[in-house]
């Protein structure tokens, strides 16, 4: 592990409100050697906020889409390995550390974060699940893994891992293009339990249209994964 660089990037848009309490969480962290905020063209005050947090910026002058931020990170920084978490994390990025952990200690080449299950008590209610499920069966059908968080942000991974994989989408595909490429790889994961929370979609006009938008980035990231076979 020594002298061995972790680099944690935060694909962000919009995210004035949590993004100071997300990088405060990462910088009582230890194992991280940098902090990268990669700004995908927000328009609220979220740049201005991360200037003064003493944190790598970089500031996408539009909206490209969190793939494509994410895939800035991957290609342009230098890195042992790099794990990426969501700006909506607030001081709960601190449980990064637990993704961290068994990647360093050769464990696993990959972890993934398995958010703690709604409470039964939570009056706000989510979608149907029609977008886990497509990413659960997405897994399955290409890999013979039945992963419950391929959706997930929160993740660690080697820097080898990249050099494998080819397809990295613009959009929401992310997430599931890449691990079904590391699972094809034949590398080793392990599916993390955090405490960690983020900002919940429910089930408004809003956050129809963005798991909608979700969905049909999955469905594409799957397709173009069947023709590259």
């Amino acid at each position: 592990m020594d002298n061995k660089k972790v680099l944690i990037v935060v694909p962000v848009y919009n995210e004035e409100d949590r993004i100071e309490a997300t990088i405060n969480g990462l910088k009582k962290v230890h194992l991280i050697d940098e902090i990268l905020i990669i700004d995908d063209g927000s328009t609220d005050n979220t740049v201005d906020i991360v200037k003064r947090l003493n944190v790598n910026l970089i500031s996408l002058p539009q909206n490209r889409g969190k793939g494509y931020a994410m895939r800035k990170a991957i290609k342009e920084m230098e890195y042992d390995y790099i794990g990426f978490i969501d700006g909506d994390l607030g001081e709960s990025s601190f449980e990064v550390k637990k993704l961290i952990e068994p990647v360093l200690l050769n464990e696993v080449d990959f972890t993934i974060a398995k958010f703690p299950k709604p409470s039964a008590n939570t009056t706000v209610k989510g979608g149907f699940g029609l977008v886990k499920k497509l990413a659960k069966w997405g897994v399955y059908y290409y890999t013979g893994n039945k992963m419950d968080t391929s959706l997930s942000g929160q993740r660690v991974y080697k820097g080898e891992i990249m050099e494998s994989i080819k397809y990295i989408p613009d959009g929401y595909g992310i997430e599931i293009a890449m691990t079904i490429q590391a699972l094809k790889g034949g590398y080793r994961y392990k599916e993390v339990p955090v405490n960690m929370t983020h900002r919940y979609t429910d089930r408004s006009i809003k956050g129809f249209i963005h798991r909608g938008k979700q969905f049909i980035s999955i469905l594409k990231a799957l397709t173009v994964l069947f023709f590259r076979r």
